[in-house]
């Protein structure tokens, strides 16, 4: 599409931007209806660890917000030579779970606690037994109901509690609304009702009563929408926080706010039944859009949805690609030292592509990247750690192969629960998110982990942000088209081009051999836990 199209597409609105707050990038992407990409913004920030608790400054929030869309309005009035005042829609998505909490007049009441506290295993494990369903350290529930049972004085007050997608959809809208998927995270969907579970609210606002605490769940959390559902637009108060500038007009529809899981859905086009993803970054998670419900609970395994509401079972680790950036950047230091201008994108293609020719089982090295709990494993704190044998093969392609494989340990042990022993139907599993970027290489692990060809898109590394965008666009002029797996099948995805790899037999092997070590070398993890604590 050549420049003068396109500008006269954002003179007339015909695009969608979406925003997605990732752990340690905010993105944004602006699209036309068909999914190109025409501009991209972005603002780093990263989570602290304050008082033994994840978090973000709200105040941060709103800066990376502003931020990572001044970047984008820049690069759309340098390229098109256009100041961008409307949006066809926008939408909104952010890391999933968690606790944000509000009272009556909209003030927070306690430190936002994100996805990666792992401080509520006494709250999780009461409701998983009064639900007879999994629910998750890191849901929105258990870290209501963990605040209850510690008796915080600020529950009394709270009138919200949203996820960081629904909190800023709120700010950007007036609407305490969500998308059923980023619901999925806080409190168990009924996928007929495409609702939270009926039964299960009532047994939860009984447990706040016993509690007494009256406050009604339905009351607390925001509705829930599915995807084309109206959600809101955009007030001028919305308008004024997300452009700095003031060039933004209110007005704009916004769609559902989602999670990174139902963008990482809708950005592989794996939101029918008997399709899956997996979304790396600093955290990593597989999902499986399924036929029917689970035999049994586990607690390894989320249950969750996609945006329409399909039943969708989720292997969620905490723990992704942090402690191997660690690694990549020590790199760059010693390069730095050598007097060698290496920047980090040529470090992450040359390190990751010379883990190709590493052993398939790496050689017995052992890399634990926790820099926290993990639910799968049933590890409450984390500390990152690397073990080896004294006879291990200990090179620079088994080490960097080892760091590879591991940020796709604990997700492994999920999905051999889902098709091994569940036997889940699994037509085709995408690769997605920046750790696909580097060709072939993380593509190739995935499959020997699951032992199941993966595709990886040419807008595999743009990631949840297009997802967000996408959705946006489905509000603004997808509908037509039919249910959002039509219009993705039929209106996105038909053009994109992507390689699917079959797994190599002796890297199934390999990663077989690894993750007996994995699952082995827990104990040493624990033992680091116990002793390694100043």
């Amino acid at each position: 599409m050549n420049k003068e199209n396109v500008k006269k597409l954002i003179e007339q609105g015909k695009t969608a931007l979406g925003i997605e707050f990732g752990s340690t990038r905010i993105k944004g992407v602006l699209i036309d209806y068909n999914g190109n990409v025409l501009a991209t913004g972005g603002h780093e920030w990263e989570n602290s660890l304050v008082d033994g608790v994840w978090t973000y400054d709200l105040k941060d929030v709103d800066a990376g917000l502003r931020s990572c869309y001044t970047v984008l309005r820049k690069e759309v009035e340098a390229k098109y030579e256009i100041t961008p005042t409307v949006f066809g829609a926008i939408g909104i998505s952010a890391m999933m779970h968690g606790y944000i909490a509000l009272d009556q007049e909209d003030k927070q009441l306690a430190r936002f606690q994100t996805w990666r506290n792992t401080n509520t295993s006494e709250a999780a494990d009461k409701l998983t037994e009064l639900f007879q369903f999994n629910i998750p350290l890191r849901w929105s529930a258990a870290h209501l109901y963990q605040r209850m049972l510690d008796k915080e004085e600020h529950v009394k007050n709270v009138a919200s509690v949203f996820t960081l997608a629904a909190y800023m959809h709120y700010k950007l809208t007036g609407q305490k609304v969500i998308g059923i998927g980023d619901a999925a995270g806080m409190f168990p969907i009924d996928s007929d009702a495409l609702d939270y579970d009926e039964s299960m609210v009532q047994k939860f606002d009984a447990l706040a009563a016993e509690h007494g605490y009256p406050l009604k769940l339905r009351e607390v959390f925001p509705k829930v929408l599915t995807a084309g559902d109206d959600a809101g637009c955009l007030t001028q108060t919305g308008a004024a926080l997300l452009d700095e500038s003031g060039s933004l007009q209110p007005g704009i529809p916004l769609c559902p706010p989602e999670g990174d899981a139902g963008t990482g859905m809708t950005a592989t086009n794996s939101v029918a039944p008997r399709t899956g993803n997996l979304s790396a970054g600093t955290s990593t998670f597989a999902m499986v859009v399924l036929e029917k419900q689970l035999s049994k609970v586990y607690r390894e395994i989320d249950m969750v949805t996609t945006p329409s509401g399909f039943p969708c079972a989720m292997s969620h680790a905490n723990n992704g690609t942090s402690d191997l950036n660690a690694w990549v950047g020590l790199f760059q230091e010693f390069s730095q030292l050598m007097g060698l201008d290496t920047d980090m994108g040529t470090l992450f293609e040359k390190l990751y592509t010379h883990s190709l020719s590493g052993d398939p089982d790496c050689g017995g090295l052992l890399p634990y990247g926790y820099y926290s709990g993990e639910n799968i494993t049933f590890i409450n704190e984390g500390r990152p750690l690397f073990v080896r044998t004294p006879d291990s093969p200990f090179n620079l392609a088994n080490f960097m192969r080892a760091n590879l494989y591991t940020s796709l340990g604990a997700v492994k042990l999920g999905m051999d629960i889902l098709l091994k022993d569940e036997g889940v139907p699994l037509d085709r599993i995408m690769g997605h998110g920046g750790l696909f970027k580097t060709p072939k290489v993380m593509q190739r692990y995935l499959a020997a982990a699951v032992n199941t060809p993966v595709t990886v898109l040419e807008t595999a590394s743009e990631g949840g942000a297009w997802g967000i965008a996408l959705l946006a666009a489905y509000l603004a002029d997808g509908k037509k088209d039919g249910k959002l797996e039509e219009y993705l099948e039929q209106r996105i995805f038909a053009d994109l081009t992507g390689e699917a790899l079959a797994p190599d037999p002796k890297e199934v092997e390999g990663f077989g051999i690894f993750t007996k070590h994995y699952v082995a070398g827990l104990e040493a993890e624990k033992a680091a836990i116990s002793c390694v604590d100043w």
